[in-house]
């Protein structure tokens, strides 16, 4: 008998509105989330952890994944979103209330975040704001007793920094969706944090070199759906071995893939 291999998906975007057939505001099919699940547990999925980027998301996450044994989510605030903390009026209260959803949810969250640092895209979030609630979301970990869930984005250093600064306070974690160098990979297994690779960590010859050095019992995978697809144009494309078809969104059926819409069972 054939053994089929066992997966967890430690960052899926479940929430986002494309699963509801939602792309850009504009309704392009019926809700097929549950049919993008049914084909991750087909290909061996065993867990998904869903992310929640901030607290209303984490919320709705949450209430997701308590619908299904093999669904989880972490809850935190996403650095491009961190300005949410000060436009709640009251940025102890938004604190609090991440808290409290964590501990409600204890059972099915089981990391704080996506948080981070994230300077490819200020124009969201500047950087004194991302890093001021990235450091005031860390003071959780003492009280929740969690890992993070890490986002990094061309901001390794100040990561580290903060990461060391806080070191006795954290519980260890994982930096997502990794596309730094090997030196921000070796500073981040200095401290102790498994690396996530996706596609965007397989765009370029580079970033393929690099992750080649992960070791791999430091090594975790995700696909961060619907984003961070392998798409033809990387240099990880060609060693893609295991393909499913897909249809454009426009041409929807039951059943099908969406092209362009990443989604778990593609962890493979």
């Amino acid at each position: 008998m054939a053994s089929i291999r066992k997966f967890i998906d430690i960052g899926a975007n479940l929430t986002d509105a494309m699963y509801k057939g939602i792309y850009h505001g504009s309704k392009k099919h019926e809700n097929d989330l549950e049919a993008v699940l049914e084909r991750a547990w087909k290909i061996g999925m065993q867990k998904i952890i869903i992310t929640g980027g901030s607290l209303e998301e984490s919320r709705e996450a949450l209430q997701l994944a308590n619908t299904h044994e093999k669904l989880y989510t972490t809850v935190g605030c996403h650095p491009t979103r961190c300005s949410e903390f000060e436009k709640s009026g009251d940025p102890a209260l938004y604190l609090q209330a991440l808290q409290d959803l964590i501990q409600r949810g204890q059972h099915k969250v089981v990391a704080l975040g996506e948080c981070g640092l994230d300077y490819d895209r200020l124009q969201f979030c500047p950087r004194e704001t991302q890093i001021k609630y990235f450091e005031y979301q860390l003071t959780l970990c003492e009280a929740v007793k969690i890992p993070v869930f890490l986002h990094c984005r061309n901001a390794v250093s100040d990561l580290v920094n903060i990461l060391s600064k806080n070191r006795d306070r954290l519980n260890g974690g994982v930096v997502h969706s990794f596309d730094g160098s090997e030196q921000d990979m070796k500073s981040l297994l200095e401290l102790g944090y498994y690396i996530g690779i996706n596609g965007c960590s397989l765009k370029t010859a580079d970033n393929l070199e690099v992750v080649a050095k992960i070791p791999n019992d430091c090594l975790i995978l995700e696909t961060d759906c619907p984003w961070c697809e392998v798409r033809p144009t990387h240099a990880g494309a060609k060693l893609i071995k295991t393909t499913f078809p897909t249809v454009k969104k426009e041409k929807w059926q039951a059943g099908s893939m969406v092209k362009g819409r990443n989604e778990p069972a593609n962890i493979v």
